[in-house]
């Protein structure tokens, strides 16, 4: 049974894929100065948020409402960056693609294992040699700061895998070679 891409599909598609927004993306330098400023504008936000909720000043609605537009820039920069490889339906990726998103995953789930278990047993140990005792004041920040970052990782994650492409002169020249032969 073939499935055909919906309007959706092939608009999200072009999306994902305009040329003038892989110029941002295209070295891994910049793809790493797009996670990082895409980290800290996440982590500005839960905390912003999550002071607003919790301390409650009128000023930090509006520092997080200021946020939101270079956040939605740096998410943009990377779905471009990964050609929409978590966006996208899987039926408007290759074979090669759904690979790479599952792989992606896999390794995003380890790492927030990881943080899983370290948060864990950071607590535990803290409890139990420490004498600390832990009110329900900071298990909301806390768990708030995993799901989001379970969240976002996968993208993280994906736009530091993503190789550089090929300079314009060499694909050129490949795919003239490819024709020749």
């Amino acid at each position: 049974m073939t499935i055909t891409a919906t309007r959706h599909d092939r608009r999200m598609y072009a999306i994902m894929n305009r040329r003038d927004m892989q110029a941002l993306g295209r070295t891994a330098a910049r793809r790493r100065a797009w996670v990082a400023a895409h980290i800290a504008l996440t982590a500005a936000s839960v905390a912003l948020w999550l002071g607003s909720v919790h301390l409650g000043p009128l000023w930090m609605p509006f520092a997080l409402l200021a946020l939101v537009l270079p956040w939605c820039v740096a998410m943009g920069a990377i779905n471009g960056a990964t050609r929409g490889l978590l966006e996208l339906r899987g039926r408007m990726l290759d074979e090669r693609q759904l690979v790479e998103r599952d792989r992606v995953r896999a390794i995003a789930h380890r790492i927030t294992l990881g943080l899983l278990f370290a948060g864990a047993a950071g607590t535990g140990l803290a409890a139990w040699l420490g004498g600390v005792r832990y009110d329900g004041g900071v298990l909301f920040p806390a768990l708030f700061a995993l799901l989001v970052t379970h969240w976002m990782l996968p993208a993280w994650v994906a736009c530091l895998r993503v190789q550089d492409d090929l300079p314009d002169e060499v694909a050129d020249e490949a795919l003239e070679t490819a024709a020749r032969d």
